[in-house]
């Protein structure tokens, strides 16, 4: 990994502490990142004074949900010299991004394995391809958050408190985008509902509870594992809906896999790309001796000439916010409570180092 990559590293047990020694580490970087982020919501048809309202009406939701994660929200914005609005709105960015209906050229693609019983070495292991707007390279970091119930690893965006990662009581969470018609703005951001879990769930049943027990306003997928089981999940406004693997595989990109959601999923957003993103996948599972190990995984993200996108290469004659670029890949396994972290696809992966954090 490129050795100037961020690393925020945040211990205080008080959550609004916790929330500035964050925003502290990020002041010099996190107002560029911010700035992109007002252009996004420029470009996808939203005010300023828009944003703010959306932005305080989630921050009263996240402070009747949990109390901490506002304290942590506050002490973010203390530490950056920012707004309470401004950090709240980018960790809500994917529910206000959901009022727009423009078309997405990528997104995120998720291989979990769980191993039969008795397999040697570690049981349940997975990778991810992060993808998003090329110009937010400079704007994600790596992380190591302590003095909550649980520790946790990972990566996330500057001034957003979660997105993928892995906890110190081995609980592994990968994140996939989705889109359904009754997304918005008014529940719990999906990312600070990810950070939640990492930091309050011991395991996949107890993050299905947590996941269960939030209001939710825009959907994603959840990929939960611990040491021994396994699931994927459509998190959405009509419900959380769990999906089981597949002879001992999960495999997630950006469509609704259980019914329900799926009968409102936004496909102008992410199909066809996502369908064919997933049927490469299994393919490929199909015809090849399935991995028994998360580096393993990595050969089955990779796109050849052709192929569908699972590594996002952007075009840069496109405007902005259309310049889709695969950020990061990321390893997580519970058994020892770890993540692997590097730049980029797992093509370029293959010439760099990997920045390995443990819970």
């Amino acid at each position: 990994m490129n050795t100037e990559r961020l690393h925020i590293a945040v211990s205080a047990t008080a959550p609004f502490e916790r929330g500035k020694e964050r925003g502290e580490q990020l002041r010099n970087t996190l107002p560029g990142g911010l700035e992109l982020y007002s252009e996004l919501f420029r470009l996808a048809g939203l005010t300023e004074d828009r944003v703010r309202e959306d932005a305080l009406r989630t921050a009263d939701v996240i402070g009747a949900f949990r109390p901490r994660v506002r304290e942590e929200l506050d002490g973010v914005a203390a530490g950056a010299g920012l707004d309470l609005w401004q950090v709240s709105a980018l960790n809500a960015r994917t529910e206000i991004l959901a009022q727009s209906g423009a078309g997405r050229p990528g997104e995120c693609s998720t291989i979990v394995r769980r191993l039969e019983p008795g397999a040697s070495g570690p049981r349940t292991f997975g990778a991810q391809t992060w993808d998003w707007h090329v110009e937010l390279a400079p704007y994600w970091h790596t992380h190591e958050v302590r003095g909550g119930r649980y520790d946790l690893v990972g990566i996330t965006e500057h001034g957003i408190l979660g997105k993928v990662g892995v906890n110190s009581a081995g609980l592994a969470l990968h994140f996939n985008i989705l889109g359904h018609r009754e997304d918005g703005v008014g529940g719990v951001p999906v990312h600070l509902l990810a950070a939640t879990v990492l930091e309050e769930a011991g395991s996949v049943a107890e993050a299905l509870d947590l996941v269960r027990s939030a209001p939710i306003s825009a959907s994603s997928s959840f990929t939960l594992f611990d040491r021994e089981s396994a699931v994927t999940t459509d998190v959405t406004p009509v419900g959380v809906f769990v999906v089981e693997p597949v002879d001992g595989t999960v495999i997630r990109t950006n469509h609704f896999l259980s019914p329900v959601p799926r009968a409102g999923e936004k496909k102008e957003l992410y199909q066809p790309d996502s369908g064919e993103r997933y049927d490469l996948v299994a393919s490929r599972f199909a015809r090849r001796p399935a991995p028994r190990s998360a580096s393993g995984l990595l050969g089955f993200l990779y796109s050849d000439p052709g192929e569908p996108g699972l590594c996002c290469v952007p075009d840069m004659t496109l405007p902005l916010g259309q310049r889709w670029a695969t950020l990061s890949t990321i390893m997580l396994e519970p058994a020892g409570r770890s993540a692997r972290i590097a730049e980029g696809s797992p093509l370029d992966a293959r010439d760099q180092p990997w920045r390995t954090l443990v819970a």
